[in-house]
């Protein structure tokens, strides 16, 4: 939720890598989940290995984009996201990969990318998401957006999204909370487009003791795929185990079965 001063953005400071590797092969593209930034990926980039640059989307009104206001809906924050692939992350190969809300803004604007063949991703990784067209029945318990600071406040502290450390102080507590209800506010405006497939290879992953079951989240989405398409299991909840979570590159970089042959994880 703080300003960012360190690694590399492009002009409009959507795009944030917390370790430079401009000579890599291909690119992780990370969206992040509802009332989140970039912070809770930075640490991937120790996990990737050297072939491979992180890339992090920064949504508007957090973090180097503070000072931005926040997207006022759906279709604002997906073109926000296809602005910054297309003119920041074209030049080479990619992978998509979004978390939650993420797992949703990942899927569109890889549909939107394919309908204009504008740098469509080699290959997209969705996680801790239902199917976007079955988001409403999955994700009952995520607050509305004219819910008290109170309500939304602990709803936080329980996914885990709220440190003790940043609960202690008011001011980022306030913080917190705005980019919270404007990410809420923007959740409620989606509303699928019926017919929606990708064609890319599609990866899904979802914790086993999150919220919706396993076999119910993979079954929704295999028909937005058009491509190859395979789901996993991972331990834990809505953000898997600690130790899960930060292993979580290796899940995103490996081929999806029955990908083209040649490929590592992605395509071109």
């Amino acid at each position: 939720m703080v300003r960012m001063d360190s690694g590399r953005t492009t002009a409009t400071a959507a795009v944030y890598r917390p370790r430079p590797r401009p000579d890599a092969e291909r690119v992780l593209v990370c969206l992040s989940y509802c009332g989140g930034g970039t912070a809770p990926f930075r640490k991937w980039a120790d996990a990737l290995p050297d072939d491979t640059e992180l890339a992090l989307i920064c949504y508007p009104g957090r973090e180097s984009r503070f000072n931005t206001p926040f997207a006022p809906d759906w279709t604002a924050l997906r073109d926000d996201v296809v602005r910054a692939v297309v003119h920041g992350l074209a030049d080479r190969p990619y992978i998509l990969f979004g978390h939650s809300m993420g797992s949703w803004v990942a899927f569109e604007t890889a549909a939107e990318l394919e309908r204009t063949g504008l740098a469509v991703p080699s290959a997209l990784v969705v996680s801790g998401g239902v199917a976007p067209d079955r988001r409403r029945e999955g994700h009952s318990t995520l607050p509305r957006s004219d819910d008290s600071e109170e309500a939304l406040v602990a709803w936080m502290r329980e996914l885990g999204q709220l440190s003790p450390e940043l609960a202690a102080v008011p001011d980022l507590v306030r913080i917190a909370v705005d980019v919270l209800r404007a990410d809420i506010t923007v959740s409620e405006s989606y509303r699928f487009r019926a017919g929606s497939r990708v064609s890319m290879p599609l990866r899904v992953l979802y914790g086993t003791e999150d919220a919706t079951p396993f076999a119910e989240v993979e079954r929704h989405w295999r028909p937005l795929a058009n491509g190859p398409f395979q789901a996993v299991a991972l331990p834990g909840g809505h953000f898997y185990t600690p130790e899960v979570w930060s292993g979580l590159p290796q899940w995103c970089i490996p081929p999806v079965p029955g990908s083209p042959r040649g490929t590592t994880g992605v395509s071109r």
